[in-house]
């Protein structure tokens, strides 16, 4: 075996091809060894991997906001998702779903940002306040042309996040919205004045002002948000920014629409023109499409293996695309002050037979939590420019947390990783050398083995594992050096294959359960990961 990867950014992605379907099997390569049969007799001795753990060396801290969210009026996500009304017969504290709050609070969400998406910059915040019997309703043009209430507005929103405990993060209107408008919303949220703004929201039944750290100055210009170029953008934004102002002791970090995938000369004009001094944060959008066709994305649950590890290929393409653009920063804004901000990220499938199409509603399988475990050791590895990102969603849209049937709610595979990671938000990582056999299918090679460790600030190491391979487990050795540890526990997500879902009638077929098969000796950690696996362990 070779090395393939460390904790160092910028390893480059494998390359993703078109194959032929054929059903799920497994192919494992190790680099310095001849090619397994494609499909390894039960019997056979697990691939190996290898693992130095640098415990006597901290990196960058993994920021919590790299764990953030992403509501949209978009579909079910809001209405039936979150808000069901103070009226609903489904348990709810001020028409807030009692038991979604109770399952994203489990998860130590760090920051939401709403309202959108493209949803953003059609959206005028004075709609979605006072009465709601007497808020104007709309046309959600983006979105299957549904009629939008605007019964969740700012106030259920921040009412919302302080009920998770959340930290808000507002994207404001640029596409067709004016700078007025942007600076008076900002006014009305966060402004403890005796002013009209400020007392239209005490009117409105909110005497203290929020405190909001976050606000984007627009959702991706250069689509949906208004079709602009990068120069037009920047000069829009450093206006619009302008009075985006911090009132009575809040302190907002300012965000601007970054680039659409490798779009690398966006990153480039805005930090040229825009740059450290303007803002704290540039966006970055990346969805994984299966088959790379926006046109036909593939099924969320009805795939082969082929589709399978091109799903996986494309999405840690997210490491090359992180490497770059952060490149480009690091030339503008060498003190790092300007952080890279992945606020729409995920898996987006084609919808689900018989939804409306506009409604973006998709299954969510143990691929998708594979998936997600992967970004997040991306993350972790860029942990030094990427300070916040937020899956694409949070309820029943694209690859969201939680699906609804009306009063009935399930968690997905996605949302069990979001809750075995949550232990490194906050840790400083630590630096990996990694040895792995690759994952091999119709011609396409990927890592078999993904990595990350963090220590917390109290001292115990958490180090979470991934094997890509759906039907080859990894014996693993992993060196511990300058980690005493005495003493190891686990968790370990995976299931009977790497389609299988949750339901309403299963809703534990992918659910975390305690891993024992880990030992330490002498500094050394050895365990075998299970074939299509997600393990994250303890060690004290």
């Amino acid at each position: 075996m070779k090395p393939l990867h460390n904790s160092q950014p910028g390893s480059p992605p494998p390359r993703s091809r078109a194959g032929a379907r054929r059903p799920l099997l497994t192919g494992l390569a190790a680099h310095a060894a001849a090619p397994l049969a494609a499909a390894a007799p039960p019997a056979a001795a697990p691939a190996a991997a290898a693992i130095l753990l640098r415990a006597d060396t901290a990196g960058p801290v993994v920021n919590p906001n790299l764990y953030g969210h992403f509501a949209e009026h978009l579909g079910r996500c809001i209405y039936e998702g979150i808000w069901v009304g103070e009226d609903s017969p489904i348990p709810n504290t001020r028409g807030i779903r009692n038991d979604v709050v109770a399952a994203l609070k489990n998860l130590n969400i760090p920051v939401l940002r709403w309202p959108g998406g493209c949803f953003a910059d059609e959206y005028h915040w004075r709609d979605g306040i006072g009465p709601r019997e007497k808020r104007p309703a709309m046309i959600n043009t983006h979105w299957g042309a549904v009629v939008e209430t605007n019964h969740f507005g700012t106030h259920e929103f921040l009412d919302l996040c302080e009920q998770i405990g959340a930290a808000p993060y507002v994207c404001g209107n640029v596409g067709s919205g004016t700078v007025q408008e942007m600076m008076e919303w900002v006014e009305y949220m966060t402004s403890d004045a005796d002013s009209p703004l400020a007392n239209l929201r005490r009117a409105n039944g909110r005497e203290q002002p929020w405190k909001l750290p976050y606000f984007g100055v627009g959702n991706e210009s250069w689509g949906c948000g208004g079709g602009m170029t990068p120069e037009y953008y920047a000069g829009e934004y450093r206006r619009y920014s302008t009075f985006v102002k911090n009132y009575s002791g809040n302190k907002i970090h300012r965000i601007a629409c970054g680039a659409n995938g490798d779009d690398y000369h966006w990153t480039e004009v805005l930090m040229k023109n825009a740059g450290p001094r303007r803002m704290d944060g540039l966006s970055l959008h990346y969805y994984t499409l299966p088959t790379g066709n926006w046109r036909a994305k593939g099924s969320a649950t009805d795939f082969d293996e082929p589709a399978y590890i091109a799903t996986l290929a494309n999405t840690l393409k997210m490491d090359a695309l992180i490497t770059r653009h952060a490149a480009i920063m690091d030339r503008h804004d060498p003190a790092g002050k300007v952080g890279l901000i992945i606020d729409e990220w995920g898996i987006w499938t084609d919808v689900e037979p018989g939804t409306n199409p506009g409604f973006l509603y998709q299954q969510n399988s143990l691929r998708d939590a594979i998936l997600a475990a992967l970004n997040f050791n991306i993350f972790h590895r860029h942990a030094a420019r990427v300070t916040m990102a937020n899956i694409a969603q949070t309820v029943n849209v694209l690859q969201a947390m939680i699906l609804t049937d009306k009063e009935k709610m399930l968690l997905t595979p996605t949302y069990h990783v979001f809750e075995m990671y949550k232990v490194h938000q906050g840790a400083a990582t630590l630096p990996l050398a990694l040895s792995t056999p690759d994952y091999e299918c119709d011609g396409k090679k990927i890592p078999a083995l993904s990595a990350t460790a963090t220590r917390a600030p109290d001292g115990k190491i958490h180090l979470s594992l991934v094997n890509t391979a759906p039907a080859a487990p990894l014996a693993l050795t992993c060196t511990l050096a300058g980690a005493p540890a005495k003493r190891v526990t686990g968790r370990l997500l995976t299931a009977p294959a790497v389609n299988s879902i949750n339901t309403f009638e299963a809703p534990a077929t992918v659910a975390p359960r305690p891993f024992h098969d880990a030992t330490l000796a002498g500094g050394t950690l050895t365990l075998t990961l299970p074939q299509k696996s997600i393990v994250t362990l303890e060690l004290e």
